[in-house]
């Protein structure tokens, strides 16, 4: 009997889940939803910052699961919001960015999956170049109406395809080679 779930996400983000689940679904793992508000420290690493999270996570949810940090790094802001992305959405949102920006529009994001069980704690990176629009465009949540990636000519938020060439994408990617081959070697 195969099981309904094979890991967690823990966020207080439904959006980032239902991103992560439509991406994980396609390659065959089953991702469940454990709603929490996980403690995030301050810290200029994204990678540390998803690793406490997910150590956080675990001792709440006591199953595998995955966190995801992102951050978006504006080139002309020296990397600002970076970590700092959440609480920088959430203070000034999309149009304090716009706002900020002058002519220089070059960014990236970063996300960084990590999977953590009780033996193992795994962090998976990416990164996505693009720029910052000059008006927000599309409906979309979080930074995807001003994203758009490289060689792009839409947002995030206009794109039908986010989902299979996003920085979240290409991190979950990472992590479902690394944990689908886990798996294997475990029923071997």
């Amino acid at each position: 009997m195969h099981k309904s779930v094979d890991l967690f996400f823990v966020s207080s983000n439904n959006h980032k889940y239902l991103e992560a689940k439509e991406i994980l679904d396609s390659f065959g793992i089953k991702l469940g939803f454990f709603k929490s508000n996980l403690e995030e420290i301050q810290s200029n690493s994204l990678k540390d910052i998803a690793s406490k999270k997910a150590i956080d996570a675990f001792s709440k949810c006591k199953k595998p699961l995955i966190i995801e940090d992102a951050g978006l790094f504006i080139d002309s802001l020296y990397g600002f919001p970076g970590p700092y992305s959440s609480y920088v959405f959430k203070t000034i949102g999309n149009k304090g960015i716009l706002n900020l920006l002058k002519q220089k529009r070059k960014a990236k994001f970063i996300s960084i999956i990590t999977y953590c069980d009780k033996n193992f704690l795994e962090s998976f990176n990416s990164k996505l170049d693009g720029s910052i629009s000059k008006y927000s465009k599309g409906k979309g949540w979080g930074y995807d109406p001003i994203f758009v990636p490289k060689n792009f000519t839409k947002t995030f938020a206009e794109l039908k395809n986010k989902n299979e060439l996003s920085h979240r994408f290409k991190a979950l990617k990472k992590f479902s080679n690394w944990y689908l081959h886990k798996m294997e070697s475990y029923d071997q």
